[in-house]
């Protein structure tokens, strides 16, 4: 089959975009505004884009009644340039899953899924306790995409590993299974993991 997207001539009972560009990684995000109050929402357009520095991107999109930029990350982040990345756990997914629902600015979503605060060490928004790894962030720069979507590019200034997950030297997701967003309401956990050599490389 073949469609245009936008004009709506799938055929199929919903949208298939997201099914077919999958698994995708999830940034659990927590903010903090000027006034103290955190934010904590899951974002799955999101990926990692270099690593010297290491820089990461995610993409709110859509909007809110009670917040002018859209979602409450969204204007945190541009008060205070600052946020931090949770990576989230299989074991994590129901707190994930409280903590994607359309609250009122005034909710704290660590309180609302019953999460513990950890005190990042350089910026300002607290990260999930538990979490297999967290990444720091500055932001770098905000794109304005189509459709009230916006790019964040961030810089990671602190990352946090969990020394559970470091397994002979190295960082092991198969210790915490990360989860994954596919289409509709579907996720996924990373449980096998392969290697493969590069052509001319031992």
């Amino acid at each position: 089959m073949f469609y245009r997207p936008g004009q709506d001539d799938h055929g199929l009972p919903h949208n298939p975009f997201k099914a077919i560009v999958s698994p995708r990684p999830i940034a659990w995000v927590s903010t903090v505004d000027k006034q103290g109050l955190c934010n904590l929402a899951p974002f799955s357009y999101f990926n990692a884009l270099n690593d010297r520095p290491p820089m990461v991107m995610f993409c709110p999109n859509g909007t809110k009644p009670d917040t002018a930029e859209g979602k409450d990350t969204r204007a945190n982040i541009l008060e205070t340039g600052e946020f931090v990345i949770n990576i989230v756990a299989y074991g994590m997914r129901q707190s994930m899953n409280i903590s994607s629902g359309h609250y009122d600015s005034a909710v704290d979503e660590f309180d609302r899924a019953g999460l513990e605060k950890g005190e990042s060490q350089t910026v300002a928004p607290p990260y999930v306790v538990g979490a297999p790894a967290v990444l720091e962030c500055v932001l770098y720069k905000e794109i304005e995409l189509p459709g009230q979507a916006y790019m964040m590019i961030g810089e990671v200034k602190g990352i946090h590993l969990k020394d559970a997950c470091i397994v002979n030297g190295e960082f092991d997701v198969t210790t915490y299974n990360p989860l994954a967003r596919l289409g509709y309401r579907d996720y996924s956990a990373v449980r096998e993991v392969f290697a493969l050599a590069r052509p001319g490389q031992e």
